[in-house]
């Protein structure tokens, strides 16, 4: 009952555990996965490898370095390949599993490290990917010739001390000829992942085979029935901007390391899977140089032909795909505010939801019989292991149950409403404590994109939504035109006009939530981040409805903006133009050229390694209403962070901008 619980606080976000990465083992008995624990202390999060088992459903600890993840089984199941930041770099390690014991041992020694391990099919080999600059990979084939006479001056230059003053010096100063040359909150350098293949067996010494050696990043390695190719994208276009929106798929020959193109250029093709019986492959497709398109989910023959659309007929976004043992596709679809498990089956040529329900799966796994692992949030729960085996859908972990015994968990509500541009799908929370015919203040949010998804139980917003509820306040937030899972006419309705569209769906869905009587239109607060910041500052400059405002991490200046961004393309092809041909339509759709009409007191938060939208953003927001204007505003730098501080940032700026966002709408909504 609620009244022996408290209300949720913000400290709770540290306290709140997730899983990821759920790997079936090929006998069907367990699922590994990944827990990933807040570790406020290392300002960053613990992230280890647990088993689950179907025989007695339970789960436990397989290791315990803090940096695991990537599980991946060998074929037999007698071991468990992962990747590990434990020493210098990440590293692939493997562990035997039986018993669900033992001690790992490093398989990879790679200079700058190795993830994605993929077993070959006898289990004999394991390729990876490692990043590796020209030079690197010329002086390593060079050492694979034993053509080095002075070896001590090769051990010397190799040492970690040398090889880090190395790298100070060629960044000193840094050069840049491409976009980006920053990604997420670091800079780039000239490494590209490329394909290894090392021998599994513990008394092999034999030194890791590169099979690549083109400037491009390769794409996860997907290993061919008879293990004699791999199948893997990388961009057509390496020295080109963006180059991942130009990617296809090749088979590489294990024994020359030779490839073959599978696509041609016409689309974006990537992260191909090839299924076990070595007939098909599956990718994720989405045109050139349009972004408001939906993403689709594409099967092929292995040699690239008879290509089939899974997820056309639905018009629905896929957003996981992993094959079964018996070679049915499973996939994610975002559909309506949930994510939810589909199964295609090739030899038929047909695809179908296989269980329904108010939740949303973030990744998911599928082995014998179809039995599916899953990552699941729920309107009750942030997150936790579920299976779907025999028709039964469960839960196989709890990790959160602990604090949820604890804590108030308002009830999500669905709100459907009418707006200009038709039907609006959007949720509601109850402040904690409601009372019947009384009006409380409204926290209005706003998701980014433009083309994100919300739902019932969106993982990234579940703590943030409870916790304004606790708070006191109606939470209201919505899937406006321009969202994923409605297809793909819903999809493309922003195409050139960022603002006014989203803002007609999104005052439509406030002006519902106050015919509902639950909330003070003379209280109301608004927030967002990223597209959700530009549209929190774009309604602010054309409303004086809301009491207070937080802007977060949004674009304001869409012209200054392009020539900031690590994603420049994006605006380009939204808005059919580049800002040198058609500056107006940029500054027409820009917050900042309506910031003097700002009455609404704002709070702007930002992180400083944000390079998807850098602070520059913040930084003219903030200076336009402060020099044009009275009204009250404020800027929060966040320093190390980048664009995802509030999903995956340091867990104790998480919980301040939490407070900070609160503590604003408290002090205007109240006065």
């Amino acid at each position: 009952m609620n009244e022996c619980k408290r209300p949720i606080t913000a400290e709770d976000l540290i306290n709140i555990v997730y899983v990821q990465e759920p790997a079936i083992s090929p006998d069907g008995r367990h699922v590994a996965f990944v827990k990933v624990t807040p570790d406020p202390q290392e300002r960053s999060y613990k992230r280890n490898i647990w088993v689950y088992s179907f025989d007695s459903d339970d789960a436990r600890q397989l290791t315990r370095g803090n940096k695991d993840t990537r599980p991946s089984w060998s074929p037999d199941g007698k071991m468990l390949a992962f990747v590990s930041g434990r020493a210098d770099k990440p590293q692939i390690y493997v562990l035997p599993t039986d018993g669900l014991g033992g001690e790992p041992r490093a398989v990879t020694n790679m200079p700058n490290g190795a993830h994605s391990p993929a077993w070959s099919p006898d289990g004999g080999n394991i390729a990876y990917l490692s990043p590796m600059r020209a030079d690197e990979r010329e002086n390593e084939n060079y050492n694979n010739q034993a053509a080095l006479n002075d070896q001590g001056k090769l051990e010397r230059r190799q040492s970690k001390e040398r090889r880090a003053e190395d790298e100070r010096q060629r960044w000193d100063p840094h050069p840049v000829w491409r976009i980006p040359f920053r990604f997420g909150n670091k800079y780039l350098d000239e490494r590209y992942d490329q394909i290894y293949v090392i021998s599994a067996e513990e008394d092999d010494e034999s030194k890791p085979r590169r099979l690549t050696d083109i400037d491009a990043d390769y794409s996860y390695p997907g290993w061919s029935a008879d293990g004699g190719a791999i199948f893997a994208s990388r961009t057509t276009r390496p020295r080109g901007d963006e180059p991942w929106r130009t990617e296809n798929v090749f088979r590489i020959d294990v024994a020359t390391g030779g490839e073959t193109a599978l696509t041609d250029c016409e689309f974006n093709i990537y992260s191909p899977l090839p299924s076990p019986d070595g007939k098909w492959i599956a990718c994720g497709r989405t045109l050139i140089n349009i972004t408001d398109v939906p993403t689709r989910l594409i099967v092929m023959a292995v040699d690239g032909s008879d290509v089939r659309i899974v997820n056309e007929a639905i018009d629905r976004e896929a957003i996981d795909w992993k094959w079964s043992p018996d070679n049915k596709l499973a996939f994610v679809v975002e559909t309506e505010g949930r994510a939810l498990p589909g199964i295609y089956d090739p030899t038929t040529d047909e695809s179908a939801l296989v269980h329904e329900g108010i939740y949303e799966i973030e990744q998911l796994d599928i082995g014998l019989d179809g039995t599916l692992a899953m990552t699941v949030s729920t309107p009750e729960n942030p997150q936790e292991l579920y299976t779907l085996r025999d028709g039964s859908f469960r839960e196989a972990t709890r990790f959160n149950h602990d604090l949820l015994s604890e804590v108030i968990v308002q009830e999500v509500r669905e709100l459907r409403y009418e707006s200009p541009n038709g039907e609006v799908q959007g949720w509601y929370l109850l402040p904690v404590g409601y009372e019947s015919g009384k009006q409380y203040p409204l926290a209005l949010n706003i998701h980014g994109g433009p083309h994100r998804v919300w739902g019932f139980a969106t993982k990234t917003m579940w703590h943030e939504w409870q916790f304004h509820a606790a708070r006191g306040y109606a939470v209201f937030y919505c899937n406006h035109h321009g969202s994923g899972g409605y297809g793909e006419a819903f999809f493309r309705r922003l195409h050139a006009a960022w603002g006014p569209v989203a803002m007609d769906d999104i005052m439509a869905g406030v002006d519902a939530i106050l015919e509902l009587g639950i909330a003070d239109e003379n209280r109301m607060a608004i927030t967002g981040g990223s597209y959700g910041g530009y549209m929190t500052a774009w309604i602010i400059a054309h409303s004086d409805r809301f009491k207070s405002a937080v802007a977060q991490r949004g674009v304001y200046n869409m012209n200054s903006w392009m020539g900031t961004t690590c994603i420049p393309l994006l605006m380009s092809n939204e808005f059919d133009a580049e800002p040198w041909e058609n500056h107006d339509a940029f500054w027409d759709n820009s917050p900042l050229k309506f910031a003097a009409d700002i009455t609404t007191p704002l709070l702007i938060i930002h992180a400083e390694n944000d390079y998807g939208v850098p602070i520059e953003q913040a930084e003219q927001l903030f200076s336009w209403v402060r020099r044009a204007t009275d009204t009250p505003v404020r800027m929060l730098r966040y320093p190390r962070d980048g664009h995802e501080m509030s999903r995956s940032g340091e867990p104790d700026h998480r919980v301040s901008r939490l407070r900070e966002m609160i503590d604003w709408f408290d002090t205007y909504t109240e006065a």
